[in-house]
């Protein structure tokens, strides 16, 4: 997994840049307010180059962001503010900050890369290693129904800057048995400074949950389901392909 996301770096932020990261922000520090509104500090699990951290830190969070690439973090501290915002290279699975946070949020599926129950486990073990009294953990997800009602097909992206032109294919494979979704990734890259063309070759092994399964993990690793939503929503959860949990640690 890191050498996958070592070598999206370069392009990460190209390939998402219509994703609309401060939307996705103001609808996380929404449900923020509304489960725990007296949330000061959050710790970002997965947090890529960092753009909703940096959202995070202006609406006045104390922010931690922990990823496994460190070239990730190379462009996420280029947004950071000294002593408001830090970055950790670090294992969701596994890693220790040795510090609480009033939220522990996993976006932009980070909860689907962990395809075994002992990984789903395992990051929930670290959420609430690292979670204060009272403090809740929000996670989006792919949402199994959705998947099912609207199965994925393959999809060509093509997107270019100054410097760099990106054409990605995914082509996916649904194990249906495993609720998986291996897709995989070519994906061609031309430097227009050199003028060279080079190719990558990515799979990307993604978990779908249905929301009874998840709330027997969190009831299993001492969680409390508060709301399940469909992603940038106030919508409860049914069919779409997106979701999100607010779960809170039980005392």
């Amino acid at each position: 997994m890191p050498k996958v996301f070592n070598t999206y770096a370069r392009y990460y932020d190209l390939l998402y840049q219509d994703k609309d990261y401060l939307a996705e922000a103001t609808y996380v520090d929404g449900l923020i307010k509304k489960f725990h509104p007296q949330a000061k500090s959050i710790l970002n699990l997965g947090c890529g180059t960092g753009r909703h951290d940096s959202y995070f830190q202006g609406m006045g969070y104390l922010v931690c962001g922990v990823d496994l690439s460190d070239e990730m973090l190379v462009e996420a501290r280029k947004r950071a503010i000294p002593e408001k915002l830090e970055f950790f290279t670090g294992d969701a699975r596994n890693v220790d900050l040795h510090r609480k946070f009033d939220v522990v949020v996993a976006l932009f599926h980070v909860m689907s890369y962990q395809t075994t129950d002992d990984d789903v486990l395992a990051v929930f073990e670290t959420v609430k290693r690292h979670l204060a009294p009272g403090g809740i953990f929000l996670f989006d997800f792919w949402h199994g129904q959705g998947v099912l009602n609207d199965p994925p097909i393959v999809r060509v992206k093509r997107l270019e800057d100054e410097t760099i032109k990106v054409i990605r294919i995914a082509e996916p494979v649904h194990k249906e048995n495993q609720n998986v979704v291996e897709v995989n990734y070519q994906i061609l890259t031309l430097d227009k400074k050199t003028d060279q063309w080079c190719e990558t070759c990515e799979t990307h092994s993604m978990q779908y949950f249905f929301l009874e399964e998840l709330e027997r993990y969190l009831l299993n690793s001492g969680f409390s389901l508060k709301g399940a939503y469909e992603w940038m929503s106030d919508k409860p959860l049914f069919f779409g392909w997106y979701g999100l949990v607010v779960a809170g640690k039980k005392l």
